[in-house]
């Protein structure tokens, strides 16, 4: 392994955090194989847990859970775990024998440095080679680096590694960093650097590190994983830091047998779990927040980036570093449920509303495939038009009623026309000074917690009716979601749900909610469809 750039695939240990460790035992096996006959140096195979294992899973309960899949290792590659400081207990550690891992990597948080040396110490004993990854590398000053460096001298860990943990780093904290540890840390102790891509820097940062060590006498170990799979933003990725070794610094790396783990393995994670770079892990980035916030915002609330940021920026910088979710949904409802004085609103809207017949128009694509059997309708029946969450520009609106301050921005810059033309109903969240033409109504009077889908817009607005004691509706292009914008939406650039949704768990809870609705109204509302609709049981 002694070589002056050093490669670790942690593939299996970040990526657990995406498929919950199951990457199944044809995979784990496969993954390993690969990346032994691509050369590479350190191959990190997952985590040590107290659990006991389950086959299939890359938590491993004792390393002699890993003997299935290393079957063929190789002694040029040094084979790793990685365990949390405080999450694994060493009595279930039995000595080192050759015959499973080689070495064990203990992570530990700012300020927490010393118990994680001491676990080392006790691994070390055991007779296997300790690395150590110092998580939240940017929170450390240069005084308080001098000391970790010194206090590491002391153990003499195989390596110490710079960890960006939120994705936050920039060059000069990079440098910073790199340069303190150089000066102070021994010099047979290898300096290391695991990366997140919460702002695009992952790969570009790690070959800053390389570069800053190429003409000084440390050795430096790089963290990559394949697809650049990992948690939230996702790390650099394995054949993107094996060509560019190859290229610039002659790597002896096989790219085919790389190729060949992606496509044999990597595919089907691909297709069905996310990760890498988007917009609300470059909030957590900018922050310096736990992913696992943005993760809960995202899954439970689909919150749109401005309130995100906002919700995480009005969180202290400690609360950021950790995840407590009631405090997180606290600050959500605050940044939502703005209050109004809304009693005004609501008589203004009872008396447009009263006596007369009511469509909603949906923005399904059935709008557009039923045109002629809608227009029809309207033709007939005169009713009062209202636009659910997006601008109908084939129809002629009385009212849009909006639910998110994307979709109000989004109808505003690109139906200007329509916009202006239509008395707009619209939440506290998204306002609480109504412009002309506004009406703004609480944004607690129209949903319904218990769901991770609750803000339906639909359903939300049927409770509005409901409150104005409106007693009968027709409704089109309720079409339910489908899995692209073509089937979905009549306008297919409207902002919707983000990528990785599970469709099938969004049409279920909006089923439930319809069907709770329908029963807590009784025979107070008549819900009628002109079009089809996948809700109407």
């Amino acid at each position: 392994m002694k070589k002056k750039i050093s490669i670790l695939d942690c593939t299996l240990r970040d990526g657990a955090y995406i498929v919950e460790a199951n990457f199944g035992s044809i995979a784990i096996s496969g993954i390993i194989k690969k990346l032994q006959d691509a050369n590479l140096d350190i191959i990190e195979c997952g985590w040590l847990k107290n659990a006991p294992y389950q086959e299939g899973t890359t938590f491993y309960h004792t390393p002699a859970d890993l003997l299935p899949y290393l079957q063929e290792r190789s002694g040029q590659i040094l084979y790793t775990v990685m365990i949390d400081w405080d999450r694994y207990d060493l009595e279930l550690l039995p000595p080192y024998d050759g015959k499973s891992i080689d070495a064990i990597r203990v992570v530990f948080p700012y300020g927490k440095h010393k118990e994680g040396i001491a676990v080392g110490r006790e691994i070390q004993k055991k007779g296997y080679r300790v690395l150590f990854q110092a998580a939240n590398t940017l929170a450390y000053s240069n005084a308080d680096l001098r000391i970790l460096a010194q206090d590491m001298n002391a153990i003499e860990p195989v390596a110490l590694s710079v960890v960006d943990t939120f994705g936050a780093m920039y060059e000069k904290d990079l440098v910073r960093i790199a340069n303190t540890l150089d000066q102070y840390l021994a010099p047979g102790i290898r300096l290391g650097f695991h990366s997140h891509n919460n702002q695009q820097l992952s790969f570009a940062l790690t070959m800053r590190f390389v570069e800053l060590f190429q003409q000084r006498k440390r050795d430096v170990i790089v963290d990559c994983s394949l697809s650049g799979m990992g948690r939230g933003a996702g790390n650099a990725a394995t054949e993107l830091l094996i060509n560019y070794i190859n290229c610039e610094h002659n790597g002896n790396y096989d790219m085919d047998m790389v190729m060949d783990a992606i496509d044999m393995y990597m595919s089907y994670f691909m297709e069905h779990y996310s990760w890498g770079y988007s917009t609300p892990y470059f909030i957590a980035g900018m922050y310096c927040c736990h992913v696992n916030n943005i993760a809960y915002l995202m899954k439970n609330h689909r919150t749109n980036m401005k309130d995100m940021r906002n919700i995480i920026g009005s969180l202290s910088s400690e609360d950021r570093k950790k995840y407590d979710y009631d405090l997180l949904e606290g600050k959500y409802l605050d940044n939502q449920n703005r209050k109004v004085n809304d009693e005004e609103a609501l008589a203004s809207l009872r008396k447009d509303f009263a006596g007369r017949k009511l469509l909603l128009l949906a923005p399904g694509k059935s709008i557009l495939t039923e045109q002629e059997k809608i227009q029809a309708y309207i033709d007939k029946n005169a009713p009062l038009v209202v636009s659910i969450n997006a601008v109908s520009p084939q129809y002629h609106s009385d009212f849009l009623f909006l639910i998110s301050t994307i979709r109000y921005q989004y109808a505003k810059e690109s139906y200007p026309e329509q916009f202006a033309a239509q008395k707009r109903i619209l939440l506290s969240n998204i306002k609480t000074v109504p412009d002309a033409g506004e009406v703004v109504v609480n944004f607690d009077r129209v949903f319904q917690y218990g769901w991770i889908y609750f803000d339906n817009a639909v359903i939300a607005f049927l409770r509005l009716l409901n409150r104005l004691k409106v007693s009968s509706v027709v409704i089109a292009g309720f079409d339910g979601f489908k899995t692209s914008y073509n089937e979905t939406y009549a306008d297919q650039a409207l902002p919707t749900l983000g990528s990785g949704t599970n469709w099938g768990e969004v049409n279920r809870e909006i089923a439930e909610m319809f069907a709770g609705f329908k029963a807590a109204v009784g025979d107070n509302m008549q819900i009628e469809f002109l079009t089809e609709c996948p809700f109407d049981r």
